[in-house]
């Protein structure tokens, strides 16, 4: 098939017209429409090419709300794992720890579906990071056919895994985690220059070990890219608080700036094998080009690493798109120029040298720099929105709504990543540049003090808990003080038999608002046009939006300078009030949980994933 060359500032209309990221989730799900094949030719296996694809379409369905990209990461998974948590063509006794990395979307769906076969084999992951063999420091070897072995290939491999397990399962792995980025570090580094060699072999046993510290003989460029996308990664999982949190920042900051200065200056992207550039044969390689920016774009945008990289970023990307996006006739996109392989040692021998990385081929549309294109695309076009909610914190009420299920805290909240949780909506959030908190002890002007936007939903009554925390004048008095001073109120009740409606309605009503019968849209199964609610067109909150699915809502009755955003059926279900200097947004329904907003089964005709973007960004303006 004919290829074009799509210069990055000249793109035909039809690729600007989307996202980078969609455009090449669409084409690797065009290329791979049944379960993603690493090896042409061959069936598709458990592989972390796979794994760092499927995470690629994770964070794009985040982005998105297209429910495409679950349905096809489900899929993909489901054919390798049974109903007892088996793992498909996983050998365990392999002790590979690239057989590791696709554990993350075990972790995913779990944490989704609630399904026990996805942690059932997630703890068959786990099981083999308690056996990995490790040298004598306590490193994890890379595979056990590579004795006393620290690959930085690796740590992308097993420790974003190990993190989020720990995570879910209150396990605290971070003594290990951070021990495997030390040692990994101290045995790569290279103090000249600041990179990071391939590898190290701590026994100094290899023919290709450097007999004085058991490095490898040269950097590669793409090596350094997992383990910059490793620190990105685990980071998301460690907690703000912990005391070695500084060291892996520490080591983002000082490789990134390495790995900086060897940016082409150019054409923004970097060589396959970065210590030397404009030598004969080396060449400009994708992969770690999409590594280093999706790490540095991650890294500026949580803090970890100051703003001057972005500058880095921007040359590095457009480079991408100009030296390695093509486009075919059909109007997929692909990605040029990704190398095959890279490894150590084995059969044929690699010895390390500049001749052998040259020597692997190069490959169209490899897995290995589609998916972290992917990411880079994301990175790049979430930046375009930060600037809505930079330095805003949104807060989310525990206090009135603190229900209960099995122990744990239910409904609503920002951790339930399942049906009944707002996890979705604080991705939102966050994109919008916010940063996520909650409120567990009765509100009050100090401890307000710094919030942007402020959320009550569904506050509990005796049917949720046996001591629920009711509304309380004082109560409204302190939340009523903070909107006027700037805070943004968010009030999302509920139907009249599922939430405490009267002590809510004492703070409702100080903005001339109060949540009343009739209760509307009673739904009966999967008849969705019960739930449908239009928006007019024009609507200072929603436009462009047309339709919405709400059931069981509670009607508002409104008087002062409160008015009607939306009306339903000849009722205002939806309102907003400007209080002083802050304003109010009130809905009798919670609404924005993610089983409304997923589209895993409401049709996309009801845009209420979009309808969250939207609420989200009128709330932090």
């Amino acid at each position: 098939m004919k290829k074009l060359i799509v210069l990055f500032l000249g793109l035909s209309t039809a690729v600007s017209a989307q996202n980078y990221s969609e455009l090449m989730a669409k084409s690797i799900m065009h290329t791979h429409k049944d379960s993603i094949a690493v090896k042409a030719g061959k069936p598709a296996g458990w592989d972390y090419e796979q794994g760092l694809v499927l995470k690629a379409l994770e964070h794009v369905y985040q982005r998105t709300g297209d429910a495409t990209y679950f349905n096809y990461i489900k899929k993909n998974i489901d054919s390798f794992v049974d109903a007892n948590g088996n793992i498909r063509t996983y050998h365990f006794d392999e002790f590979n720890s690239d057989n590791i990395t696709t554990g993350r979307m075990l972790l995913y769906l779990y944490q989704e579906l609630g399904d026990e076969r996805y942690k059932k084999a997630a703890d068959l992951l786990r099981k083999q990071i308690s056996e990995q063999p490790r040298d004598a420091d306590g490193g994890f070897w890379h595979k056990k056919r590579y004795p006393n072995q620290m690959w930085l290939d690796g740590l992308y491999m097993l420790e974003p895994f190990y993190a989020e397990y720990g995570q879910i399962t209150n396990q605290d792995n971070w003594p290990d985690i951070v021990k495997q980025f030390q040692l990994m570090y101290k045995g790569a580094i290279d103090p000249k220059t600041g990179l990071l060699f391939h590898a190290y072999d701590q026994a100094k046993a290899q023919p290709w070990a450097d007999k004085s510290n058991g490095h490898s003989p040269n950097f590669w460029g793409r090596s350094m890219g997992w383990y910059v996308m490793a620190l990105v990664d685990v980071l998301d999982y460690m907690p703000k608080n912990h005391p070695s949190r500084g060291i892996l920042i520490q080591q983002l900051n000082q490789l990134s700036g390495a790995i900086a200065k060897i940016q082409d200056p150019t054409s923004g992207v970097w060589h396959q094998l970065p210590g030397y550039p404009g030598k004969k044969g080396n060449y400009f390689e994708a992969s770690a080009s999409n590594m280093f920016v999706y790490a540095f774009a991650k890294g500026v945008r949580k803090g970890y690493l100051p703003v001057s990289f972005r500058k880095n970023v921007e040359r590095g990307y457009a480079g991408i798109l100009k030296e390695f996006i093509t486009k075919d006739a059909a109007g997929y996109i692909h990605l040029e120029k990704t190398v095959s392989v890279g490894g150590l040692g084995g059969v044929p021998y690699r010895d390390g040298s500049y001749d052998y990385y040259l020597s692997e081929p190069l490959r169209t549309d490899d897995l290995k720099g589609v998916g972290p294109f992917i990411l880079a695309s994301l990175e790049m076009e979430i930046a375009k929105e930060l600037a809505i909610g930079a330095g805003k914190k949104v807060v989310l009420d525990y206090f009135f709504n603190h229900e209960t299920k099995n122990g744990n805290r239910f409904h609503y909240t920002w951790e339930d990543r399942k049906d009944s949780g707002f996890n979705q909506w604080g991705i939102q959030f966050e994109q919008l540049g916010g940063t996520l908190d909650t409120l567990g002890v009765s509100p009050t002007r100090e401890n307000l003090k710094g919030a942007s936007v402020y959320i009550i939903v569904d506050p509990d009554s005796y049917k949720e808990t046996a001591k629920p925390n009711f509304m309380t004048a004082k109560a409204a008095d302190e939340i009523e003080a903070w909107v006027k001073e700037g805070g943004n109120l968010i009030l999302l009740a509920n139907d009249t038999t599922n939430c405490e409606i009267p002590q809510f309605n004492i703070l409702a009503k100080r903005f001339g608002i109060e949540f009343v019968a009739p209760n509307l849209n009673f739904v009966q199964g999967r008849n969705w046009e019960q739930g449908a609610v239009m928006i007019p067109a024009g609507n200072e909150v929603f436009d462009p939006i047309k339709k919405v699915y709400i059931k069981e809502i509670t009607t508002l009755k409104l008087s002062g300078n409160a008015k009607s955003l939306v009306n339903h059926l000849g009722y205002p279900v939806m309102a907003t009030a400007k209080v002083g200097k802050g304003k109010v947004f009130a809905l009798g329904d919670p609404w924005l949980y993610t089983e409304y907003t997923n589209n895993r089964r409401t049709p996309l005709e009801y845009e209420n994933f979009l309808a969250a973007k939207k609420l989200a960004i009128y709330m932090l303006k």
